[in-house]
């Protein structure tokens, strides 16, 4: 080799990964006495003749924690044979404008950096230019080619401007586009690359990764322009994930005779059913059409198209229509499809049998979520389909399963969920030993199928019977499975006891909720090392926890809720990567000592309803990504720790019905309570299952194409494994159950039902993204903080039962979703919040049980109540100034003593003659000289009118 090319290579070593600590560059070492080859440097081919560099392939060889790297063009300036450079995922973020002068180059893969604007500086001297993948980029900003400047920013840039070197690229064939951001004068002058056989645009708008102006302007939008009917030596193109419109059938895409894969899924094109205009496109093997509209339509097709299919995907489209959507005409002249996807259309009426006896090549059909009905029925067996996906339809019929076992006896994969099939599983499936991936779920199944289950002992991996009336105990046999990965039996009617079975293998995951399962939990899930979710809720489980449970490293997500366990939570100190723990609904007692204290990936931790007791430990903050805590119906007592404040992820937290007491922390107010999407991230797991195809299906296109990630044609089953997150919260004074993408919108605070002091700390007014917020049956005191108001988002808020005195703060009218709001049985005085907005939607029991209030919606008018004086106070004054305490009183009392010493007198004076004159005597003088004074102060003091 040259040592000018040899220096230069070892330039871009250092260049590139300048203190590399992986073994990437570990051959290219400096050995000039040695005479070393550079040849046989790994990622490194020369030519076998002149011993020069001829292919060099550097993706992915740059540190990524060593940042961005500016991309120095003139290191390759000395690599005057190469023909292929790979420069992908490397961080490149910027050139400066030096044109890549080799002129032998064929191939420059880009993909994945960081480049702007200026890619297209390096292409004018690479003549010979004819594969350019700068995929996953963002062509923005101004790109600067020989003194001519392209705005790709702006709307307003002309044909005109498009700089003429890139007319000159006539060798190019195959340009890769995709999801970066691609100007619209490019697009318009794409026909210029007459050569073209590859065009990948896929995702070029971004789907708002871009302002909005852009994207409006300047992204793939609009109707494909005219210049493309000029790429008439293309074979594949690739539209996808775009914001194209019009109608298929007059684009310019009926003119490109020679197309072999055309996809334009995930656009707003409209789609003739008939497919007439691509009628006479005699090469295509692929059409992928996804994710549009069709336009119903009667075939006018008097013959059968020139083409035949090998992949065709016409999957969740919109039609103007409301009835059942009609099959594409042309489908019924295919005969050599390999993959058929219908899913999620409205097809209805029985099952298209005439599609798999027609392609009798046919290895996978997807017909899922359509309006399929009746039971299947088949002539003939069809030996080549191994995946088979019939979900969400309306099958029925006890032969179904006995025809799906008899006409499809290579089955892979099968997937006939959330149908209408019941009894029992016919004996034919033990004839099915393909078959690896099950999922029967949602029908009304009920026996059969346990006792056959050895039988696939080799086979099958995944199994799915969750929501069936399946029944009966677990037979011994069952976790002798060796090849069983994903176990799915919840909801259905199995009983017994486990913990005596014995299982050979370690499933990834384990679900047998909502069952009648009894006795022990099996302490061979303490041998499960591989195991990542368990899932035993909703059975009769009884005793402890096995300590042996601690020792799964690979757990994500435990539910062991609503079962009859007891005893104290174990320290699980060594599930570092456990996600969820749902231990709710049991009778667990004790402290939580150190329970997950190591778990720093914990999301989730529900201990709702046992009878925890002692604190919240100090070490809670400990568990930095957890987003919910559920300790409601314990026994927990103390302070909150503040430790409590340090977890920033926190977006529900609910501590009701404990004992918890002191005052409120402040700091709470560190913690904005906003909604997280990890809390529902649950545990997933996708694994190929058969990915196998033709051979002469693998076209160079094709290659290419799968290259960069573009499977259009080798669409593998990918099933997602999940357990699904359910939370239970307290709202708007109702129970509500969050799960899926609500969870994630929700957050919330219930301190409920606890021993609570001292004032509401304003602070708690700035958790601005709150939406439900519980404070009531405490003992806190004061007044409602006016920062309340700062709640933005809050939809529920309860003071009630406390002993909170002043007013209501009138700037809580400014909560436009507050739905739910009580203040009632607390000492609050003044006037009611006026009823506009929201508080217009409040009656009067949110204010109940503070007699000082008034104003609507309560009775007590505020105005008629000023004019009485009615305060303590004055009430008092008025009493001390007269020298009475209770006037009304007084005049009872003194008519009552006046009349009874008359009477008394009377009658004395009646039985003693004596004393009555003498009596009369008496009176006389004293009457004379005091009974005006008298009579006159008393009707004055009872407030009646003076006797004249």
């Amino acid at each position: 080799m040259d040592s000018e090319e040899r220096h230069a290579l070892l330039q871009i070593k250092a260049w590139i990964n300048p203190q590399s600590s992986n073994d990437f560059f570990s051959s290219w070492v400096d050995k000039e006495e040695d005479n070393a080859d550079c040849c046989i440097w790994r990622r490194v081919e020369c030519n076998n003749t002149t011993k020069r560099v001829i292919k060099l392939s550097l993706g992915g060889a740059r540190d990524r924690e060593l940042g961005d790297l500016y991309l120095n063009t003139s290191l390759f300036r000395n690599l005057k044979e190469l023909k292929i450079l790979h420069l992908r995922w490397n961080q490149f973020a910027g050139t400066g404008g030096l044109a890549l002068e080799l002129r032998n180059l064929e191939v420059l893969d880009l993909y994945g950096n960081h480049l702007n604007d200026s890619i297209l500086s390096l292409l004018p001297r690479a003549s010979s230019l004819s594969s350019l993948n700068i995929a996953q980029n963002s062509l923005t900003g101004s790109v600067h080619i020989n003194g001519v400047t392209l705005s790709f920013m702006y709307a307003s840039q002309t044909v005109d401007q498009v700089p003429q070197e890139f007319y000159n690229l006539t060798n190019l064939e195959e340009l890769f586009l995709d999801a970066t951001y691609v100007p619209r004068s490019i697009l318009l002058n794409i026909g210029a690359l007459s050569s073209l056989k590859i065009l990948s645009l896929s995702g070029c708008n971004l789907n708002g990764t871009l302002p909005d102006l852009y994207l409006s302007y300047n992204g793939l939008v609009g109707s494909l322009p005219s210049c493309m009917r000029n790429l008439t030596t293309l074979l594949v193109m690739d539209l996808s994930s775009n914001e194209f419109t019009g109608n298929i059938a007059s684009s310019p895409l009926i003119d490109l005779l020679s197309l072999q894969y055309l996809s334009f899924s995930s656009n707003q094109f409209r789609v003739p059913t008939s497919f007439s205009s691509f009628s006479n496109h005699s090469n295509l093997k692929l059409i992928s059409c996804d994710n549009n509209e069709l336009i119903p339509e009667p075939d006018l097709q008097t013959s059968a198209p020139v083409f035949q299919l090998n992949f065709f995907s016409m999957s969740n489209c919109t039609t103007s229509e409301t009835r059942k959507a009609e099959y594409p005409h042309f489908l019924y002249f295919q005969y050599d499809l390999r993959l058929l996807d219908l899913s999620d259309n409205n097809f209805g009426g029985q099952f298209p049998s005439w599609l798999v006896q027609n392609n009798t090549r046919l290895k996978r059909l997807y017909l899922k979520n359509n309006a399929l009905e009746g039971p299947l029925q088949l002539h003939d067996p069809v030996s080549n389909l191994s995946t088979f996906d019939i979900s969400s339809n309306y099958i029925y019929g006890h032969q179904t399963l006995k025809t799906i076992c008899s006409f499809f006896p290579h089955l892979v994969n099968l997937i006939i969920a959330d149908n209408r099939l019941t009894g029992g599983i016919p004996p034919y499936f033990a004839n099915m030993s393909h078959l690896r991936y099950l999922d029967m779920s949602n029908n009304r199944l009920s026996s059969g199928f346990l006792e056959f289950l050895p039988l696939f002992r080799s086979s099958l991996w995944f199994l799915k019977l969750s929501n069936n009336n399946f029944e009966g105990q677990i037979s011994p046999t069952f976790f002798n499975q060796t090849n069983l990965v994903y176990i799915y039996l919840d909801n259905n009617n199995f009983f017994g006891q486990i913990s005596s079975l014995s299982i050979e293998f370690s499933p990834a995951l384990l679900d047998v909720s909502n069952n009648h399962f009894s006795g022990m939990l099996p302490r061979w899930l303490g041998n499960l090392s591989g195991i990542q979710a368990i899932d035993f809720s909703k059975n009769n489980f009884e005793g402890s926890i096995p300590g042996d449970i601690c020792n799964l490293a690979e757990l994500q997500f435990l539910d062991l809720s609503e079962n009859s366990l007891s005893g104290s939570i174990p320290s699980c100190t060594s599930l570092q990567g456990i996600s969820h723990v749902h231990l709710y609904q049991n009778q667990f007692s004790g402290p939580l000592t150190y329970a997950f204290c190591n778990s720093s990936n914990l999301v989730t931790l529900d201990l709702r309803e046992n009878q925890l007791t002692g604190t919240v430990p100090n070490w809670i903050n400990s568990l930095s990504k957890l987003s919910v805590l559920l300790l409601k119906g314990n026994k927990f007592h103390g302070d909150l720790p503040a430790e409590l404040c340090l977890l920033r992820q926190l977006s529900i937290l609910d501590l009701s019905q404990n004992m918890f007491s002191g005052r409120l922390p402040s700091c709470l107010s560190n913690i904005n309570f906003m909604a997280f999407w990890i809390k529902n991230e649950a545990v997933s797991v996708a694994l190929s299952l058969d990915s196998g195809e033709d051979s002469s299906l693998l076209s160079v296109g094709r290659k290419k194409l799968a290259q960069q990630g573009i499977n259009l044609i080798e669409r593998t089953l990918w099933p997602v494994i999940s357990v699904e997150v359910v939370i239970e919260f307290t709202t708007k004074k109702s129970y509500y159950t969050y799960k899926d993408s609500i969870l994630n919108y929700m957050s919330g605070v219930d301190l409920s039902c606890n021993r609570f002091t001292g004032e509401i700390p304003l602070e708690i007014g700035n958790m601005r993204g709150l939406r439900a917020l519980n404070l009531s049956h405490n003992n806190l005191t004061g007044a409602i903080p006016s920062t309340f108001s700062n709640l933005e988002q809050i939809e529920s808020l309860d003071f009630s039962h406390n002993g909170l005195s002043g007013g209501i703060p009138q700037q809580l009218t400014q909560l436009h979703f507050l739905a739910v709001f009580s203040v009632a049985y607390n000492n609050l005085s003044g006037k009611t919040p006026e009823m506009k907005g929201q508080f217009g939607t409040f009656d009067k029991t949110s204010y109940v049980g503070n007699p000082l209030l008034c104003g609507p919606p309560l009775e007590i008018n505020c105005f008629q109540k000023a004019q009485v004086p009615s305060g303590p106070d004055d009430s008092n004054d008025s009493r001390e100034s007269d020298g009475f305490v209770d006037m009304g009183g007084f005049c009872i009392s003194f008519g009552l003593s006046y009349t009874t010493v008359v009477v008394t007198i009377a009658a004395v004076l009646c039985i003693n003659p004596y004393w009555r004159r003498a009596w009369f005597h008496f009176v006389e003088m004293f009457i004379t000289t005091c009974n005006c004074f008298v009579v006159d102060s008393f009707h004055k003091l009872c407030q009646v009118p003076s006797w004249s």
